[in-house]
């Protein structure tokens, strides 16, 4: 999958996690079913160590309340293609 697909859907995938401040009492419910959906989306689109790793905390985010702020799947591309990229390409280069 094309990395911006993935930064596009990220982006959708954390929106999603927004809801629950939209609509109160009905949203801490929604974080219950959402929560173990998150998780597995982000195995999915990450494939490996890392996004089994990425899967939990997303899990935890969504389903503590208050957490739904951090944009897990947005930062999760962020390590993936801009930090690990800079750090794998330095590797190459040596």
């Amino acid at each position: 999958m094309n990395k911006y697909k993935k930064l596009a859907l990220g982006i959708v995938f954390d929106a999603i996690g927004y809801t629950s401040f939209i609509i109160p009492g009905i949203g801490e419910f929604s974080d219950v079913v959402w929560a173990p959906v998150s998780g597995w989306i982000m195995t999915k689109l990450y494939k490996g160590k890392p996004g089994k790793i990425a899967g939990v905390i997303t899990f935890v985010e969504e389903a503590l309340p208050g957490l739904d702020v951090i944009p897990t799947f947005t930062l999760m591309w962020l390590y993936t293609y801009v930090f690990n990229a800079k750090k794998e390409s330095v590797i190459e280069k040596t």
